[in-house]
Parts: C-alpha cells; structure tokens; sequence
C-alpha cells in the first residue's frame, strides 16, 4: 500500500473511530467529513466506494452490534434501555428493526441467540472493518517476555465457530454465579484450533478466567488447569478484537521466521483486558501470547 493510501485510509479510519466513539450522540455526514478532513460534499461517496455501506448503514450497523452484544451478554441491562441506546425512540421500533434483520426477537436472542443469520447480517460490516482496512503489524509491536504459570478455570467451546457467542453466554453467566466476574478475575481464551484447517463440527477453544479455585467437570463442564509459564513473545491488539487472524498470521507468518525463535508445545493464547460493549469498539484490548521455547 503507498503512503498516499495508508493516509488516506487513516482519514477514514478517523471517521469509523469518531462513529465507535459517539454511538449515543447525533453522528451526520457533516461531523464526519469534518472528523476525516474530506469535502462533505464528497464524503459520502467516498465512504460508500471505500466501505460498500453507506455512512447510514454503517452507523445503524455500528449501534445494531453494540445493542446484540447487550442483549446477549449483559443481563443487567433491560431490553428497553438497550433500544434507547441503540437509537429507537420505543422498544417496539426496536423489535421490529431487530427482528426484521436477525430473524428473532430481541427478547428470544437475549434468551437464545441464533448466531448465524447474525453473522450473515453483519457480513458487509465485518468485511468494511477487517478486510479493507487491513491492521499492518511490525516488530516493534512485539515483546518477549517471561510468563508465570497461570492457575485458570476452562469452560470448552468445541463446535463451529459461529456458535463461540452461545459458549460465552454461558461462560459469562456461570462466572456471575460464582463470583468470578472480569474486575477481579482475568480472562483468557486458548486458541486449540486453526479455524481455517479446522473441520467447524471439530473446533475447539478454551475460555479461562485466571482463579486458584479448584472446579471438577460438572453441570456446567468447568475444569481446572494450568497455562503453563515461559517465555511468549506478546502482541497487543486494541480495536474491533472479535477477529484476532490477522495478528496471529502476523506472528507465525512474518514475526517467528524472522525473530529466529522457536515455538513452544502449547497452543496460541490471549488474554482480554477490556471488552466491547463495556469499551468503544476501537478501545477494546487484547495481549496475544505465543509460547516460545
């Protein structure tokens, strides 16, 4: 890409963080264009030819995400406040916009969420954020360091990938229940698949909450384990983390050629330090751990 485009594709990235920023607040193509330093007479064009939504779409996406994420993972928000937030004056409009898009009810996604039509929804938003704006990674965003074993509780997710959101559901509701809750117990997930080389019915993924609690596999499959210490080299992720393929083709593609280390026995990790929706998309925070002999 020639700097020219790299900055041009910064302006725009300027305006989908501007966007990230003020869901709740008023967002018209004049902020924007202001925020993107174009012509307001051009933007939107510009924005559609770039992206393939219009600016519209792409908010109306942006707050539809947002509200989902609410509906599923966070009980303690009710189905009203999330469609004010999401930008509908009344929980009807809500549920029909809602339903009209995923096929469910906002009430039966909280309750059940069906993710697949989901993700067939958000397809041209996932491909305006995370294939035409590509995130360029480089040595300098990579650290080694000496990792301390860390004592962790898994819940296993194995089954196609589009189906990770109901494991998290249960994953988050089991760790309110018995109190080990983000703020004071760290989150880590354990990569044991290539989703691209992965029959889906055969993908596997740990979800961990770090805790010297001992659980044995019951009801809710809860094992303990150990993520081993050692040193990883570390990259850190910040912004739209739902897709981490591009940093972890980063580090097994060009960083560990040329870095002349060698991969250790355990899997591709990363620990979560802060989450969509608590966070703007673009602050949203991930370490990506791979082990190192």
């Amino acid at each position: 890409m020639t700097r020219v485009l790299q900055t041009y594709h910064a302006r725009m990235q300027r305006a989908l963080d501007h966007v990230d920023r003020h869901l709740d607040d008023q967002l018209d193509l004049e902020t924007l264009s202001e925020v993107a330093a174009f012509s307001k007479f051009h933007f939107h064009r510009q924005f559609t030819a770039i992206f393939g939504l219009s600016v519209h779409r792409y908010i109306q996406l942006s707050r539809m995400k947002r509200a989902s994420f609410r509906l599923a993972y966070r009980e303690d928000q009710s189905v009203t406040e999330i469609a004010m937030d999401a930008g509908y004056s009344t929980p009807d409009a809500f549920a029909r916009a809602f339903r009209k898009r995923f096929g469910q009810s906002p009430s039966s996604f909280r309750k059940s969420p069906d993710w697949e039509p989901w993700l067939t929804a958000f397809g041209p938003f996932i491909t305006a954020r995370n294939k035409l704006m590509q995130r360029v990674f480089n040595t300098t965003d990579v650290t080694i360091k000496e990792v301390p074993p860390i004592r962790v509780a898994i819940m296993e997710h194995r089954g196609p990938p589009a189906t990770i959101g109901t494991t998290i559901q249960r994953f988050i509701r089991w760790r309110k229940a018995v109190g080990l809750v983000p703020r004071n117990s760290k989150t880590f997930n354990i990569f044991r698949c290539d989703p691209r080389t992965t029959k889906p019915s055969d993908y596997r993924l740990d979800l961990c909450v770090e805790t010297e609690r001992v659980f044995e596999a019951g009801n809710e499959d809860i094992a303990s384990s150990t993520i081993p210490g050692g040193r990883c080299a570390v990259l850190r992720v910040v912004g739209h983390t739902d897709d981490l393929e591009t940093a972890a083709l980063y580090l097994y593609r060009d960083w560990l050629p040329q870095s002349g280390e060698e991969a250790r026995d355990f899997p591709l990790y990363c620990q979560r330090i802060a989450f969509f929706p608590e966070v703007p998309e673009h602050e949203a925070v991930v370490d990506l751990f791979l082990p190192l002999r």
